[in-house]
């Protein structure tokens, strides 16, 4: 048999595993409701899978649709119907936002995400008070770093300064590189009489708005020097990008040095930022690309394990933590993990060739332990991957007959005769 190594490098390609570097779009987040409901289908997970893949290119109407998809074929579906929610809610349809969250609400017993995002249509629709009850039911434990930053601003709307003024300074705390609550916090003391605290915000929100674009414009030139080839002058640019405070710099520098092939130079800022932040989906992903492709399949583990824990229904890191398994010879799990990928996303060559091959030689070990019974799924969904392998067909025939199932093993292997008749010579 070949090498997994070899087989992982054959079955996903580098096409493929350089686009999932840029699969995060921060509006669509992970849930704790991490069961698949029963009577899931292929088809359920196919829709969400396309759903989750629209979405990274902020496609929202698109994702909507398939989330919609998802839920005419199992209305139960939580995570599709939170997900479809905040599409509607990133498009601006309010409405049907506030219609999906109401019967989530119900559903999850009031899960603290989507009270959230009660609180912020209360907030953009003016229902002011709503908004401020809504979002100090779960400010003390706050789904989003940005519910301080929310709750201030409703108390700021209101016009209650001292409260709006606690809120604000406990976002400075959670999101310290936000202009916006910088902002806010200027225009309290603004309205106080407070002029030089009004002040002394404003120019810090100046600044921190400033970084933003200087980080864009850093992020441009980097990438511009790496397209060159000319590692040595890329660096000195782009490690102007490594702040060890910032993860948004970090990160952006990882995936440059990633998208380019640098993927030893990735490593370095990617543990920085997950270090930062252990609790993005994007940065865990990232990271565990980086280790994969580096052949540093223990590494990358732990970050594609907290990857999939974020976003159970991301194509991306369920296929990539199921090939790094399998590099490491854990195939039960690898083929639960790649079967689930599959069902995100069926067209995807890569993945259903590598679930082929888990199935394959888990379908053999239970041949040679002579327990045929448990041998027959493996084989029967390598069938259905590749209905035209013969050997396949030949060794479920072999599977039934030792069963005493010999009607089922006959036409076996009639057909893996016929596909070895009509195998080009």
């Amino acid at each position: 048999m070949e090498p997994r190594s070899s087989l992982i490098t054959s079955c996903l390609s580098s096409v493929s595993l350089l686009a999932v570097l840029l699969w995060f779009a921060g509006t669509l987040v992970a849930l704790p409701w991490q069961e698949t409901p029963r009577g899931s289908t292929d088809s359920t997970e196919a829709h969400i899978g396309r759903g989750y893949d629209l979405v990274k290119d902020q496609r929202y109407r698109e994702a909507a649709a398939e989330f919609q998809a998802a839920l005419a074929l199992q209305p139960g579906h939580i995570r599709a119907r939170y997900q479809l929610a905040v599409c509607w809610f990133a498009l601006g349809q309010l409405e049907e936002a506030q219609r999906e969250f109401r019967r989530l609400r119900e559903e999850t017993h009031d899960d603290s995400n989507v009270i959230y995002y009660m609180g912020r249509i209360d907030l953009l629709e003016g229902n002011t008070d709503s908004a401020i009850r809504e979002l100090e039911r779960v400010a003390s434990n706050p789904p989003f770093a940005d519910t301080a930053y929310y709750l201030g601003s409703a108390y700021l709307k209101k016009g209650e300064l001292s409260e709006a003024q606690k809120w604000l300074r406990e976002a400075t705390k959670a999101t310290p590189r936000d202009f916006r609550v910088h902002d806010h916090l200027a225009r309290v003391f603004q309205r106080q009489g407070n002029r030089s605290e009004a002040e002394r915000e404003y120019t810090l929100s100046a600044q921190l708005h400033q970084r933003v674009d200087e980080a864009a414009r850093l992020a441009v030139a980097c990438s511009r020097e790496l397209e060159t080839g000319r590692r040595a002058e890329a660096r000195t640019t782009c490690q102007q990008l490594l702040d060890s405070r910032d993860p948004d710099k970090l990160t952006t520098l990882g995936l440059l040095y990633g998208q380019h092939g640098y993927y030893e130079e990735s490593v370095e800022p990617l543990e920085q930022a997950a270090r930062l932040d252990p609790e993005s989906s994007e940065i865990q992903h990232d990271l565990g690309l980086s280790y994969f492709r580096l052949r540093r399949y223990k590494e990358a583990r732990a970050p594609l394990e907290k990857a999939v824990v974020l976003r159970p229904d991301f194509f991306g890191s369920t296929a990539l933590l199921g090939a790094t398994l399998f590099a490491l010879n854990e195939d039960e799990r690898s083929y639960t993990l790649l079967y689930h990928a599959h069902q995100l996303n069926p067209q995807d060559e890569d993945t259903a060739n590598l679930l082929f091959k888990v199935a394959v030689v888990l379908a053999q070990k239970e041949f040679k332990q002579k327990k045929y019974e448990r041998c027959l799924p493996y084989l029967k969904a390598a069938t259905e991957l590749h209905p035209a392998d013969a050997e396949v067909h030949q060794r479920l025939a072999e599977a039934y007959t030792m069963l005493g199932r010999h009607a089922e093993a006959d036409h076996e292997k009639a057909e893996a005769k016929r596909l070895g008749q009509a195998r080009p010579q």
